[in-house]
C-alpha cells in the first residue's frame, strides 16, 4: 500500500504542467523589459503582432516589431520594470501589465498572449505613457 502511494506521488510530481516547467512568462517579460532586451521579447512574438507604442499603431511581422521595440529601448533606456497585474486563469490566454520606468519617463506596458502550438505567443504589445 505504501509503495503504491509513493509511486503515485512520484508520478504526480514528475508530470508537471508544461506552463509550470516553462516558468512564469510574466516574470520573464518583466526581466526582459527591464534589460531592454527586444531580441528575447521578440522570441515570444506571434508571426504577426499588433504593436502600439505611444502614438504609433499597426500590425507588423515579428522582425519589424522587434526593430521598432529595439528603437523604443534606444530612445527610452529602461531602468526598472515591475508587474502591476497578470491574468493567467485561462489556459489559452495570458495578459500581463507592467510598469516600465525609463531614464526619461514611466510607461504602462500591456502584453496580450494567446496559446498556439502549446506555447504562449504575444499577439498584442501596447506601450503607453503612464498617467
Amino acid at each position: 500500500m505504501f509503495k503504491s502511494i509513493l509511486a503515485l506521488m512520484v508520478m504526480f510530481l514528475h508530470f508537471q504542467p508544461q506552463e509550470a516547467m516553462q516558468g512564469d512568462i510574466a516574470d520573464e517579460l518583466a526581466t526582459n523589459f527591464k534589460q531592454g532586451n527586444s531580441k528575447e521579447i521578440a522570441k515570444s512574438f506571434a508571426s504577426s503582432i499588433e504593436l502600439i507604442i505611444i502614438d504609433q499603431e499597426d500590425v507588423y511581422n515579428r522582425a519589424q516589431a522587434e526593430q521598432i521595440l529595439k528603437d523604443f529601448f534606444l530612445k527610452n533606456p529602461p531602468s526598472k520594470a515591475s508587474i502591476i497585474h497578470k491574468l493567467s486563469n485561462n489556459p489559452n490566454y495570458r495578459l500581463t501589465i507592467l510598469s516600465l520606468t525609463t531614464k526619461t519617463e514611466k510607461f504602462r506596458v500591456t502584453v496580450t498572449m494567446k496559446k498556439s502550438s502549446n506555447t504562449f505567443q504575444i499577439t498584442e504589445l501596447r506601450i503607453e505613457p503612464e498617467r
